[in-house]
């Protein structure tokens, strides 16, 4: 068993596995929001049949499977954590998964039909959704009751390491998929994702490895505290995937949106796929606001406990996602609108992420028993998968046989809009009656 440092001269001490961690983040969702980024680009202009023809999708079915793959992650986190809590522990379970997440990677870059598509997503699914929940957990497990303080400032600079590899490659693989086509846009990801790899083996002798439970893990898991723990969760879950089947919509919808606006900003005009490049640059931008600045300052009114920051940012997504709304009626009579309106919706719903997201990652982690960390983080990305499965069924229900939508043009935005209004009004009445209660990893002397 590992041991964590106790006394005054670790309580200040950053655990020495936390920058392979954090570098190994940046370079895996380079490689992740790269390839992701021209999903939707890909699928309506790039993809070709086994002939070598163009063979591409309606924006609808786009949409369709675009978030069927993302929600397919999302759900893949439940098998990563089965393994690492029950039999592997967490970093074999990385590595192993690393590897096939690898492979998913070169395979859209050999082949850009739709088996490609299809082989290279489900490997990827596999990959990236098993060790995210490994990932997260694994942060936590660096901390003791000594240091525990610290984390999170550490989940701060890890989410602002996702968002330097995902603002990078969503500038880079878009131009690249432009200017070089589809095999080496799908390429560079891989490659990164080999580096994320390497760099976090490197760091196996300075990780605190906690091992798996066993059997222990599934009695916990069905026991009546793990039991009443993911009834508590579910219960917020249920709420944070409505946020998540728009939120994820910038990937889709915003993308196609953007196709049709000026997108000339300062003299440069930017590819449609590089305005999601907005989210990440904000998210580094607004962490350390919110977190030095905007949280403190509401604190002198109220206490800001977790609970009130995710209903404050469901809020903030209603006003957000209205934003494009009013766009696409522009749209709709004809009008050309500047971009500008689609990045003052993106600080909305960034800052949204900043009080939903992070505040839930950390949230989840505290009120989760220590022999069931990886699991219950992957019952929170349950959350967005759920949210991202919705969006897929709403787009594969409004198309019609020829390729038109049944929900067009505005109508389309002021629906995700409304639900989003309606999920923020009844968690703000049932987050009220939740209990929390907070697990560390035990210190070992």
């Amino acid at each position: 068993m590992p041991k964590y440092k106790t006394g005054p001269a670790a309580s200040n001490t950053i655990p020495p596995g936390i920058p392979y961690i954090v570098a190994n983040e940046a370079a895996e969702r380079f490689s992740y929001y790269g390839m992701r980024a021209i999903l939707v680009i890909f699928m309506t202009q790039h993809l070709k049949n086994s002939s070598g023809q163009l063979d591409v999708m309606s924006a609808n079915e786009a949409q369709g499977y675009y978030h069927l793959f993302v929600s397919a992650v999302y759900f893949m986190p439940l098998f990563g954590a089965l393994l690492a809590d029950s039999l592997l522990g967490k970093y074999r379970t990385i590595i192993f998964l690393s590897v096939i997440y690898c492979l998913g990677h070169f395979a859209l870059a050999v082949d850009n039909t739709r088996m490609g598509l299809l082989l290279g997503q489900g490997l990827i699914a596999i990959g990236a959704g098993g060790i995210k929940p490994c990932v997260s957990a694994h942060v936590g497990d660096q901390f003791g009751i000594a240091n525990r303080h610290l984390l999170s400032k550490v989940v701060g600079w890890f989410y602002f390491s996702i968002n330097l590899g995902a603002l990078t490659a969503m500038l880079i693989i878009p131009w690249l998929l432009d200017f070089y086509g589809a095999a080496t846009a799908f390429a560079v990801p891989g490659f990164l994702m080999l580096l994320a790899t390497a760099i976090f083996w490197a760091g196996r002798f300075r990780f605190v490895h906690i091992p798996p439970s066993g059997t222990h893990f599934i009695k916990q898991v069905f026991s009546t505290g793990g039991i009443k723990t993911f009834g508590k969760l579910a219960a917020i879950y249920a709420f944070i995937a409505m946020f998540w089947a728009l939120f994820e919509q910038t990937g889709s919808s915003w993308i196609l949106q953007a196709q049709k606006m000026d997108r000339i900003i300062f003299g440069f005009e930017l590819l449609p796929s590089q305005i999601q490049a907005a989210n990440p640059l904000l998210i580094m931008m607004l962490v350390p606001l919110f977190s030095y600045g905007f949280y403190p300052f509401l604190n002198r009114f109220f206490v800001l406990t977790a609970l009130r920051k995710m209903t404050i940012g469901l809020f903030l997504t209603v006003i957000a996602f209205a934003i494009p709304a009013f766009i696409q009626m522009q749209l709709d009579h004809g009008l050309t609108p500047p971009v500008i309106w689609q990045l003052l919706a993106y600080l909305l719903l960034t800052s949204a992420e900043v009080m939903v997201s992070i505040t839930c990652l950390e949230f989840s982690y505290t009120q989760a028993p220590n022999a069931m960390k990886s699991f219950i983080m992957a019952f929170y990305f349950l959350s967005v998968a759920v949210g991202n499965l919705f969006t897929s069924a709403v787009n594969f229900f409004i198309e019609n046989d020829d390729g038109s939508s049944k929900l067009a043009g505005a109508d389309y935005f002021w629906f995700f809009t409304g639900l989003m209004l309606i999920t923020a009004a009844l968690f703000l009445f049932t987050s009220r009656y939740y209990t929390e209660q907070t697990y560390f990893q035990d210190e070992q002397n």
